[in-house]
């Protein structure tokens, strides 16, 4: 068995569009909980417990986000305190902190399909939608950091022939408006040339066939039916659960037809991380054993 970032792209991609839609058209408390320490379970054994800068701008939304409901919606029957004539309701802030997990959930699991799906990825996903979008995308892919390279090279050009002498804001200014009118011209010079590259090599003539270092095995196999088959368990049994936050907070009751549909979610949200311990730890052995 691969590790899951090895699987293929397009089984990784429809696991990450069926656990983010459900986090994200959800108001399930223990849905949401569940999907967020989904994430960040495989965030940490994937990257590890370094970096914590990056972990900031997260941690700032969970907190702006979950105290920022409690003071402009005052709905709920559970006053906590009163505040300029506001009320402060227990629902509210309970709202606020379900809102909180579930962006910053949501948020980690963008984060891992960006690290994992990378762009000769993102081009086979669609390329077996639309081989046209899979161009569009390749061509933007391939000049963003093409562009950014030469605004740095125009830049140095312009620094070396003694254009950037004072450091203040209009000459800056001004450096600026070079680099972009350079800019403006050779993006218009390169988009004519790619145009005509692809002309002469018989671009729109006929059928185009695609190559892919991807395939489809067993595992990848599994990887898309288990996402499918839990992501249609949790909403089929938990599709008479009900959530309510307001005018008072009501927990659902956990039965036997509900207590299957967390589990399935649960087994859904962690299999990204069962597969990574189970790799890392096969490759343990396997080294221990030279």
């Amino acid at each position: 068995m691969r590790s899951f970032e090895d699987l293929n792209p397009i089984a990784v991609s429809v696991y990450f569009l069926l656990i983010t839609v459900i986090s994200m058209f959800t108001m399930n408390m223990f849905l949401i909980l569940i999907s967020f320490f989904g994430a960040l379970a495989y965030h940490f054994v994937k990257n590890g417990f370094g970096k914590a800068k990056s972990h900031l701008f997260p941690l700032l939304l969970f907190i702006v986000t979950a105290l920022i409901n409690p003071f402009i919606s005052h709905n709920g029957a559970t006053v906590l305190f009163v505040l300029n004539n506001n009320p402060i309701t227990l629902e509210s802030a309970l709202y606020g902190l379900a809102m909180a997990f579930m962006l910053t959930g949501v948020l980690y699991w963008f984060r891992l399909f960006s690290e994992i799906m990378t762009s000769d990825k993102l081009i086979y996903v669609f390329g077996a939608l639309s081989p046209k979008i899979a161009l569009m995308l390749s061509l933007s892919l391939r000049y963003v950091p093409y562009f950014t390279s030469q605004v740095k090279k125009v830049k140095a050009a312009q620094t070396a022939l003694g254009l950037y002498k004072e450091d203040n804001i209009v000459d800056r200014m001004k450096g600026a408006m070079r680099i972009f009118s350079v800019m403006v011209t050779w993006v218009l010079e390169n988009g004519i040339i790619t145009a005509d590259s692809m002309t002469a090599r018989g671009y729109g003539i006929g059928k185009r066939s695609r190559f892919s270092i991807f395939s489809w095995k067993a595992w990848d196999v599994l990887l898309l039916s288990l996402s499918v088959a839990l992501s249609c368990l949790s909403l089929f049994l938990l599709s008479g659960s009900t959530f309510s936050f307001y005018p008072y907070f009501e927990l659902p009751s956990l039965d036997a037809f509900s207590s299957p549909g967390y589990l399935s979610y649960l087994v859904l949200s962690l299999l990204p991380t069962i597969i990574h311990v189970k790799e890392a730890a096969k490759w343990r052995f396997l080294r221990s054993k030279i």
